[in-house]
């Protein structure tokens, strides 16, 4: 089974387009939706019931991660920003490769239906994931992950403010292989970037990526990082 570990914070303009896209999935093994919901004031949690999810309480992204996977039946878990789009063919694809590739971890590239923001995310992270691959993992929006090896690292580091996904997979590399499945893209929201520049957020990432090579991992609020602060503009 896979289980979809999805943290909320006042997504009810995006969380309905990802839950349809996995329902639209060509994906015929069975799998589970767990919304991971840090207390949103609107509507998120009907959507999420109406769509059968499982509700965990949630939190800050790494602790509302950790709490969705406590309700995982799944021997593979998919951490999902609630702000992406899968194609209908992404599940599908992408564990064919996953198992293909006798991978423990993974992440995906990144796509975006607008051409300017496609090509920033093709020359911003795809093009650099693929080439640090073996030796410094890069993640954004979506980690694939067997359930034990995330036992195994004991899940992600509550006390981070920023990167706590980075964190996560370079420590899963340590003890299992790390891959970059190419298959099929996820469409992933602009609007971080939208809504700080992106210049300024791909900045923040950049010296997020610096800092912890070496300090370690970023436990204080040096970065002002918040969660869900971003404007809901869909593109």
């Amino acid at each position: 089974m896979l289980s979809i570990v999805i943290p909320t914070l006042n997504e009810k303009d995006y969380l309905p387009l990802l839950l349809e896209s996995i329902k639209k999935q060509n994906f015929r093994g069975e799998y589970e939706l767990i919304v991971s919901d840090a207390g949103s004031e609107d509507n998120t949690i009907e959507i999420a019931e109406n769509f059968r999810c499982k509700i965990a309480q949630g939190g800050w992204p790494g602790k509302g991660k950790n709490e969705g996977a406590k309700l995982a039946n799944g021997d593979l878990i998919l951490f999902v920003d609630a702000d992406v789009v899968l194609p209908e063919d992404f599940i599908e694809k992408n564990l064919k490769e996953f198992w293909l590739k006798k991978i423990d971890v993974a992440s995906f590239c990144l796509q975006s239906a607008n051409k300017i923001h496609n090509f920033l995310f093709e020359i911003l992270f795809n093009f650099p994931s693929k080439i640090t691959e073996n030796f410094l993992p890069q993640v954004m929006n979506i980690i694939l992950v067997k359930k034990d090896l995330h036992q195994k690292i004991g899940g992600f580091d509550e006390e981070i403010k920023l990167g706590e996904e980075l964190d996560y997979v370079r420590k899963g590399a340590k003890i299992g292989k790390f891959g970059v499945l190419k298959s099929v893209k996820i469409f992933a929201s602009p609007r971080r970037f939208q809504q700080d520049g992106w210049f300024k957020t791909w900045s923040k990432y950049f010296l997020c990526q610096f800092y912890m090579l070496f300090f370690g991992p970023v436990k204080s609020d040096i970065f002002k990082y918040r969660f869900n602060h971003y404007k809901n503009k869909k593109t």
